[in-house]
């Protein structure tokens, strides 16, 4: 029986309880437990999901296989030291996780027991609805074996790969962040379609549809995404003129500057005096 501990319950450790709960990988309501100070949201989780539940982290994570913090970047360290005396006393190798944004491997050892198993995971939001992608990476004390095995937990919830820790700002620009850019290049579709006669809920429609076959399609793997468009691109026809359109406007310069600003503001979240005062 692997037991699992979620610090945290937000939409994130929701998300990943839902996905746990739901997966064909033998896991149970009972052997989660969501922990939360909130007496109110920890009661719906308990009644949603008959999971176990808890005001305290030490509670949870007595024995604990797996521990996920889950909570707001600049309370993980503090939410850590609070469960590093539980974590040391515990008879089993007790898998630290952690999904806080800009919280390093490095500053969680350091509050944590030497020798604790730490993996860092930057996840997004489509885990909403088991779409999310999540990347994992391990720190020093943490083997492959146990860098495996909590990215197949968190294929509960989408796609995980294996990443090291230096290029988690690189994905939290690309993937962590990029779900908000989609929104925004749908809104600008649905907005053109309304201006161009359609009731907006049909233009909705036909954007998220255009959005969601296109990402499938993609996903298949039989070509690149530059291949693809390229074959959607008869010459002289109506998607060459709105791609024209697109290139000249600066679609892919503002996407460039659009994933450097989010991995500068990553790296930016890692340094200790901007995590701090972070709210986000």
């Amino acid at each position: 029986m692997t037991r699992i501990a979620i610090i945290g319950g937000g939409n994130i450790g929701e998300a990943l309880l839902s996905g746990l709960i739901n997966a064909d990988n033998g896991m149970s309501a009972k052997d989660i437990t969501v922990v939360d100070p909130s007496q109110g949201r920890i009661d719906t989780l308990r009644e949603r999901y008959g999971v176990t539940v808890s005001t305290e982290g030490s509670e949870a994570a007595d024995d604990a296989d797996y521990i996920v913090v889950a909570v707001k970047p600049h309370i993980t360290l503090p939410v850590l030291e609070g469960i590093a005396d539980t974590v040391e006393g515990n008879d089993n190798d007790t898998v630290v996780v952690s999904v806080a944004a800009g919280v390093t491997i490095a500053a969680m050892e350091g509050v944590l027991p030497v020798g604790t198993p730490v993996v860092r995971v930057m996840p997004n939001t489509p885990m909403l609805v088991g779409k999310g992608v999540c990347a994992v990476a391990g720190g020093r004390f943490s083997d492959d074996e146990q860098v495996e095995a909590v990215r197949s937990l968190l294929e509960a919830v989408g796609t995980a790969v294996t990443v090291a820790e230096k290029d988690i700002d690189a994905v939290t620009a690309v993937s962590g962040s990029g779900p908000a850019y989609l929104f925004l290049v749908a809104e600008a579709m649905v907005d053109a379609g309304v201006n161009l006669g359609l009731p907006r809920d049909r233009a909705t429609t036909l954007a998220a549809g255009t959005i969601e076959g296109a990402a499938a399609m993609i996903t298949a793997g039989e070509d690149d995404p530059s291949t693809l468009r390229a074959k959607v691109t008869s010459p002289g026809g109506t998607t060459s003129a709105g791609v024209r359109a697109l290139e000249e406007n600066g679609l892919r310069s503002a996407f460039f500057r659009a994933l450097q600003a989010a991995h500068d503001r990553s790296v930016e979240l890692g340094r200790p005096a901007d995590r701090d005062g972070d709210d986000s």
